[in-house]
């Protein structure tokens, strides 16, 4: 197989070096950068708000720091965009929703804390879908300007395959971090629940929202996420396995559980065949693949994931009512026509449904950590969405290969490896819970099996 190259990435990762040795500075890599937003943002469209004057000051700061030997830590002068569902104590946030036009909460969401902390420059606020969940934004797929970029985390995944920043942070309750990282040719992590701390991002799911890193290698998104758990924790969790200013070392995985799930009646040939490919490939390097036609666990695993997903979103809507009750009794219509049907669905369950869908989702995680460790695999591997991105905006793209991670919780990186029609999508790699570094080592040594390595 040839793994997708995408032309446009800028690394953050990869100029550290050059900044220490004062072969470039932080200003200078944020300049290139706003200069890409000048060019193409006009179509684009990632950005709902820049905060170019405060995004110079932190470079300038950084520069400094860098030439005197003394940076705050591994993302000290790197530009990140945040998703507008997580707030900044400069600029508004919006949700991209018209009963929250111009709203600003006056302080920083814990993750931004947490990068700010570290040098980080908060280049500005990305488009994303109303709530993370609602009706979409106005971004556009920077391979194809007719295309989604995929949702929720639109802007996040949008400026980062478009070369205007090297990481960002989105988020995932469904498939809103990995899914338009596949589309859009970078590196999407969604790490373990809880891993990464979510105050200050807007709620939809306690047990299902996930805080997410978009970027251009794997290496850019490690350290981010790396800093936001090193520099604020989480509450009541241990820091993130492996976490630090290196990618956990690449390990060549013995052997992958292979899943089709429900999502594999809902391609495409070209897709089917360029997944085949990557497995094939993985196969002839040394990589045992399990799946349903060969391992009667794995089949039952799979019919189990097929039976009970769909519990998924209910949780997700008797979750949310707080506070979309309240916001549609206040802001009526200005609250989209989704969230309207699942407060209603909501509405329609008891305390007993609710406790039968926990109780269900206990089982499933039971059951993927015993196939897993039972079949002594490394992780499991699926597609991070149905192919490339779609025509159209309306609809942000199938979540079925991506929703049993956010369900269930897991680890899982999105990578940039598959394309068809001059267009990228992403292979998934999936975990244990709270085991983050040892997929991420999986995830480096897949990338470099496959010949990816400009990605790691």
């Amino acid at each position: 197989m040839q793994p997708w190259r995408n032309p446009n990435i800028i690394s953050f990762d990869r100029c550290v070096a050059d900044f220490h040795a004062g072969r470039d500075t932080p200003r200078d890599f944020l300049e290139r950068c706003l200069d890409v937003i000048d060019k193409r943002d006009k179509t684009v469209r990632a950005f709902v708000t820049l905060n170019i004057k405060g995004a110079r000051k932190a470079a300038d700061a950084a520069t400094k720091r860098y030439k005197a030997g003394k940076p705050l830590s591994m993302v000290d002068g790197c530009p990140v965009a945040i998703k507008d569902i997580i707030a900044t104590a400069d600029m508004p946030t919006q949700m991209n929703s018209p009963a929250f036009k111009d709203w600003q909460s006056g302080q920083d969401a814990a993750c931004v804390a947490a990068l700010r902390k570290g040098g980080a420059v908060i280049i500005g606020k990305s488009v994303t879908t109303e709530f993370a969940i609602g009706f979409s934004g106005p971004t556009t797929n920077p391979f194809d300007a007719t295309r989604t970029p995929g949702g929720s985390s639109s802007g996040t995944a949008a400026s980062v395959g478009a070369g205007m920043v090297p990481v960002g942070l989105g988020t995932q309750t469904q498939a809103s971090t990995l899914r338009p990282a596949s589309f859009c040719g970078a590196v999407g992590y969604k790490p373990s629940l809880g891993q990464l701390h979510l105050a200050g991002v807007h709620p939809l799911s306690a047990t299902c929202d996930h805080l997410g890193v978009i970027g251009a290698t794997l290496g850019d998104v490690w350290r981010t996420a790396s800093q936001i758990s090193l520099g604020i924790g989480s509450p009541g969790r241990r820091f993130l396995q492996g976490a630090g200013a290196q990618v956990p070392a690449a390990v060549k995985p013995r052997k992958l559980i292979r899943l089709y799930t429900r999502g594999w009646t809902e391609i495409d040939d070209a897709t089917k065949t360029q997944f085949e490919l990557a497995i094939d490939a993985l196969a002839q390097s040394g990589v045992e693949i399990a799946s349903r036609h060969n391992n009667a666990a794995v089949a039952a695993l799979e019919d189990q994931l097929m039976a009970d997903v769909d519990d998924a979103l209910d949780i997700v809507a008797y979750e949310l009512r707080w506070p979309f009750e309240d916001y549609i009794a206040r802001f009526g219509k200005k609250i989209g026509e989704r969230l309207h049907g699942l407060v209603k669905r909501a509405n329609e369950m008891t305390p007993a449904d609710y406790e039968r869908l926990l109780d269900t989702r206990s089982a499933m995680r039971r059951l993927w950590r015993d196939t897993l460790t039972a079949l002594d695999a490394d992780g499991y591997v699926t597609l991070a969405s149905s192919g490339p991105a779609i025509k159209g905006f309306e609809y942000t793209g199938n979540r079925t290969f991506l929703i049993y991670g956010s369900w269930l919780g897991l680890p899982a990186f999105s990578l940039p490896l598959l394309q068809t029609q001059g267009l990228p999508f992403g292979l998934q790699l999936i975990g244990l819970p709270d085991e983050d570094g040892a997929l991420a080592g999986v995830a480096n040594g897949v990338m470099r099996a496959l010949g990816a390595e400009r990605n790691c």
